[in-house]
C-alpha cells in the first residue's frame, strides 16, 4: 500500500468536506477546491493509475472518487473515471467499490441532462421542495441498488432528506 498517496487524498478529502461543511453554514460554495483537486488527481492518475483498494486502501480509494465525484466542472474527466472504474471493476471486483461506479453514473447523466438510473442525486427545487432528480426506471430502482451495494431506494431517500443541503450560491473565486 502506497500510504504517502493514501494521506495525500485524504487530505484533499478532509479539505473538501471542510469546504462542503462551512458552505451549508453560509450557503456559499465555491468551486475552485474542486478545480484544484481534480487537478492533483488526474496527476496522480497519469503517474499511479486509479487509487485502487490494493494501492491505497478503502477509504483512500473511496476518497479518490470523492474528488472526481466532485469534479463536476469537468464532465469529460468524470467520464474517464467512470469507465476506469468499470475496467478495474470487471478485472478484480476487489479493488473498486462497485456503488462509487453507480454514483458517478448517476452524476453524469444529470449533467448530461438525463435520467439517472440508480437515484442517488437529489436536488432543491425553486419551490424549496428537496427531492431525487428524474429516474429511468422507478420500478426496478431497487434491484440495480442492491446489485450495486446500495441500499433500498426508500431508504436512501429518507437519509438524503434528513441531510438535506441548502441551495448553494457559487461564488467565483
Amino acid at each position: 500500500m502506497n500510504k504517502n498517496l493514501a494521506k495525500a487524498l485524504n487530505l484533499m478529502t478532509q479539505k473538501d468536506q471542510k469546504m462542503r461543511k462551512s458552505a451549508t453554514k453560509t450557503g456559499v460554495f465555491s468551486s475552485e477546491l474542486d478545480k484544484e483537486n481534480a487537478i492533483k488527481l488526474k496527476k496522480i492518475i497519469k503517474k499511479y493509475g486509479w487509487p485502487t483498494i490494493g494501492l491505497v486502501g478503502k477509504k483512500s480509494s473511496r476518497n479518490a472518487w470523492l474528488i472526481a465525484q466532485h469534479a463536476d466542472h469537468d464532465l469529460l474527466f468524470q467520464k474517464k473515471v467512470l469507465k476506469l472504474l468499470k475496467e478495474i471493476y470487471y478485472k478484480n471486483n476487489l479493488e473498486i467499490d462497485k456503488s462509487n461506479i453507480a454514483f458517478l453514473e448517476d452524476r453524469i447523466l444529470i449533467k448530461e441532462g438525463k435520467r439517472q438510473i440508480f437515484g442517488t442525486q437529489f436536488y432543491t427545487n425553486k419551490k424549496g421542495i428537496f427531492g431525487p432528480r428524474p429516474v429511468r426506471d422507478i420500478k426496478n430502482i431497487d434491484k440495480l441498488r442492491k446489485e450495486y451495494k446500495l441500499p433500498p431506494f426508500k431508504d436512501y431517500l429518507k437519509l438524503a432528506k434528513s441531510y438535506k443541503q441548502p441551495a448553494f450560491k457559487n461564488k467565483k473565486t
